[in-house]
């Protein structure tokens, strides 16, 4: 339990959901409080002060905080549990983070090295990749900004990033902390992805020497050093020492992206970006405690979080330290929702090319460069992770339902349909080409079995996530109602409409039971969907029942026009079944999930294959399921 300030008067004892227990912090913009829901969930919540509550300007930076942690990748972000932007009193929720900085983990312990030093090297860098795919610049990135939690090292503090505008640069207003700025910083030159690459360098650099490499005892020195002045990167191990001398240029252009750190780091070739796959991999290789044979007397191997002490009070993004109240050192720091990014599992070990091949052996997930030939395992090979056999054989077999049009449908051995382009999504994100892709069809009694033994390593066939079931869910990729398809121009506008008139009952769908509840109907008994589709072409019925995205499907072969009536009865969320505990695949899938609404492909595929109906299908990403 952290030490908390006492709430004082005028502090509110409730914000939303959330009993506030005591103050955090506090800072320029507002006040940070721990706050417990009913059901026990601890979260940090950050309060815009009074003073700032008829400020529209105030309001909108607010907004905007918010902004930046939802357009991270899910799976590198803290989660944002609660947020009301609009009341009289505007609050940002999300999870509480613990653990000393960086900064303190060096104060205390001395300088990182070995695979203390490795692990916070790929965990940073996975997370300023995921920052920058989402196209937010941190522009405060140092060790104040790095907290080496339980799990690993999570960067934080967005409370001054700023969202990419459409021509991809950003205020270049300098904003951040002296001795991590980049060049471009001070002499106000334009502020972009590739200072967050400076700073990342020097925040490695401090780790592995214990100082600032542009340090001094002025503000005027420090600036002096980091305009003009080389580090001396001799006393860094490789290949972290090519790596970090490339960040440490003074000319942006000259720096790596961050994509091309991450997969130095990981051995990757760099022709291509990072994929969801090597993100995945950066934060499994990050996460890990013990490592792999090849590291055998390469130092230390505990956890990095293990030797600090005292944690500095959390304080509001942007603030400088001395404004938290002192004498309040506490193990908690808050990670208000609109200043956090998290790396997914922290710590770790590098799995670079350059530290020999039995290390590379050791670690799953490490994939060959470019250059190396192109080994496929044997198929007796079992993998840990389906994320593992993407990287390394680029095949997957994906399960599917059949013969429903617009879903999945295979014809002649070709599939197509809005699940089957989600597949294939999917899959590219994790490195695995279409031509990768096998499909099999598969019934509903089979979908656990199929995963858990591994004849199919993923399963999307408007699967509900049910916490019963026997696998892990990753997703929801989409929310589906059960509705009613009826013939455009008929004069139904609501399911009441329906009242007495013809229903198709299609096999034992329960969806007839559901509308049933709603509007009592003449039942029409039928075998199939399809046997329904042709009574209701023939007039023969008024209405067929079932999920909107089946209904869909099947009226948009139509020659015909079909519209669905919005009701809306259920709400079913539908996601990709993964074998059960294969949490790495999980986090995978639902990072590519999030990719996929973000930059509109389900949007395209829903017009694509549902586009002649009459239809509103669910166009924002479903609130993400837990993969635990």
């Amino acid at each position: 339990m952290p030490e908390l300030g006492p709430l004082g008067r005028g502090d509110p004892q409730q914000l939303g959901p959330f009993r506030l227990a005591g103050r955090i912090g506090e800072g320029g913009q507002g006040v940070v409080y721990l706050g417990r829901s009913d059901a026990g969930e601890s979260a940090a919540v950050k309060l815009l002060h009074v003073k700032f509550t008829g400020d529209l300007t105030a309001r909108s930076r607010f907004a905007r905080e918010l902004k930046a942690a939802e357009r991270v990748a899910s799976f590198c972000t803290a989660r944002v549990i609660a947020a009301d932007l609009d009341g009289d009193t505007p609050y940002i929720a999300s999870e509480y983070i613990e653990g000393p900085s960086l900064r303190e983990t060096i104060e205390a312990t001395g300088p990182l090295s070995g695979s203390k030093l490795e692990r916070l090297a790929v965990g940073t860098a996975t997370a300023l990749t995921a920052i920058h795919h989402a196209g937010i610049v941190h522009r405060d990135l140092k060790p104040d900004n790095v907290l080496m939690a339980a799990d690993g090292p999570r960067v934080v503090d967005f409370g001054i990033a700023r969202i990419l505008d459409s021509t991809g640069t950003i205020t270049s207003r300098a904003v951040g902390t002296p001795a991590y700025m980049a060049p471009e910083q001070i002499s106000g030159g334009e502020v972009g992805p590739p200072a967050d690459v400076f700073a990342w360098g020097s925040t490695v650099a401090f780790a592995a020497t214990g100082s600032a490499p542009f340090g001094g005892n002025s503000i005027a020195v420090v600036l002096n050093r980091v305009l003009n002045h080389e580090f001396d990167v001799s006393g860094l191990p490789e290949p972290l020492r090519g790596v970090v001398r490339s960040c440490l240029q003074k000319a942006p252009g000259a720096r790596p992206s961050a994509d091309q750190i991450l997969l130095r780091l990981l051995g990757h070739a760099e022709a291509a970006g990072a994929s969801t796959a090597v993100l995945s991999q950066g934060a499994e290789l990050a996460g890990r405690e013990t490592l792999g044979s090849g590291w055998t007397g390469r130092g230390d191997t505990s956890d990095a979080a293990s030797g600090g002490s005292g944690v500095p009070p959390a304080r509001e993004a942007g603030v400088p330290a001395k404004e938290a109240p002192r004498g309040r050192r506490r193990r908690g720091r808050w990670l208000a929702a609109a200043v956090a990014v998290v790396v997914l599992a922290g710590g770790g070990a590098l799995a670079a090319r350059q530290w020999g091949p039995s290390f590379a052996a050791a670690l799953p997930g490490v994939t060959r460069g470019a250059s190396e030939p192109d080994v496929s395992p044997d198929a007796s090979v079992r993998f840990t992770s389906v994320v593992d056999k993407a990287a390394k054989t680029r095949k997957l077999t994906i399960a599917m339902r059949d013969l429903v049009p617009g879903i999945a449908l295979s014809d002649g051995g070709e599939w197509h349909g809005f699940e089957v382009e989600v597949g294939a999504y999917i899959a590219r994100q994790l490195g695995v080409p279409r031509s990768g892709i096998t499909y099999q069809a598969s019934s509903m009694t089979e979908r656990a079995s199929l995963v858990n033994s591994g004849a199919a390593d993923l399963v999307i066939a408007t699967y509900p996530i049910n916490e019963n079931n026997q696998v892990t869910f990753a997703g929801p990729y989409y929310t589906a109602h059960v509705d009613v398809l009826v013939r455009d121009g008929d004069p139904y506008a609501k399911v009441a409409d329906l009242a007495g008139h013809r229903m198709c009952s299609p096999g034992s769908s329960m969806s007839t039971g559901i509308v049933q509840d709603a509007v009592k109907v003449r039942l029409v008994a039928a075998d199939t969907y399809a046997d329904c589709m042709n009574l209701l072409r023939a007039g023969k019925v008024d209405a067929v029942p079932g999920d909107d995205l089946l209904l869909a499907g099947f009226a948009n072969r139509e020659s015909i026009r079909y519209k669905l009536l919005g009701a809306r009865l259920t709400d079913e969320r539908y996601a990709v079944a993964v074998k059960k505990g294969d949490l790495r695949t999980c986090k995978a899938v639902r990072a590519a999930i999030a990719q996929m609404y973000k930059d509109g492909t389900v949007k395209t595929l829903l017009g694509k294959y549902f586009g002649k109906v009459g239809f509103a299908p669910e166009t924002e990403r479903p609130a993400p399921a837990s993969c635990g």
